[in-house]
């Protein structure tokens, strides 16, 4: 945890919060190894980032002097359209999405994805929420993804996706494709990506009749959980 983040329910005033949740707790006392008088990095949920100074400690309770004094830092220009990935990996790249900043989730579904993978437990809201936290905690951000699930491809794609590319560069992440991805955009960003194998054929055609330019990153056919960091380091 490389931030404390804060929730309105922790702050008695502007300047003073009470964590009281295991977790952080937990944390705070013995990775941190906090004591009275020590100063922590802190961030209020989707505000500002600043400090905390320990003024009372207990098993059960930490209070906090809080100074919120900087912006937290900016979110990716980006929507990452997602095919929904099996829930192990899931996890894990809520929380790369939250720590690397990107603006907007979409979780959708493909030919490939497991029809099991709709009804897991780590698709409900709370488990999303949990999993956006430690990666928020990890980046020392404060700024929430907004995450969307749309579990039938075809509608999404003709009723809503044309809405969402509208100014703005669509890309697909395909590597069988002459184009290479670009490197340092400027401008708001759409980035497609599909499940492990890929996305087929009908729905690679889709995309691309709707407005998607197809790219790659190389001869190397990468996991999704690696291509994700590796696609906004190369964008961003």
């Amino acid at each position: 945890m490389n931030l404390v983040l804060l929730y309105d329910e922790d702050l008695v005033n502007a300047s003073q919060a009470v964590i009281k949740d295991s977790r952080r707790l937990t944390h705070i006392t013995q990775v941190h190894r906090a004591q009275v008088g020590d100063r922590l990095k802190v961030g209020r949920l989707n505000q500002a980032i600043g400090y905390g100074i320990v003024t009372h400690l207990a098993p059960d309770v930490i209070h906090l002097d809080v100074t919120l004094e900087s912006p937290p830092p900016p979110l990716l220009p980006l929507t990452l359209i997602l095919a929904l990935p099996r829930p192990k990996m899931l996890r894990r790249i809520l929380q790369t999405v939250a720590t690397c900043g990107v603006r907007e989730l979409v979780l959708i579904n493909s030919y490939r994805v497991e029809k099991s993978y709709w009804q897991s437990p780590w698709l409900a809201d709370d488990e999303i929420h949990r999993q956006l936290i430690l990666g928020l905690e990890q980046g020392g951000a404060t700024q929430l993804p907004n995450v969307i699930l749309r579990k039938r491809f075809k509608p999404f794609v003709e009723d809503e996706l044309g809405t969402m590319i509208q100014g703005r560069e669509a890309l697909i992440a395909h590597p069988y494709t002459p184009h290479p991805c670009p490197k340092q955009t400027t401008g708001d960003v759409v980035l497609a990506v599909g499940p492990e194998g890929g996305f087929i054929q009908y729905e690679v055609e889709k995309l691309l009749a709707s407005g998607f330019q197809p790219i790659h990153l190389g001869e190397r056919i990468l996991r999704v959980e690696t291509v994700i960091p590796f696609l906004l380091g190369r964008l961003f």
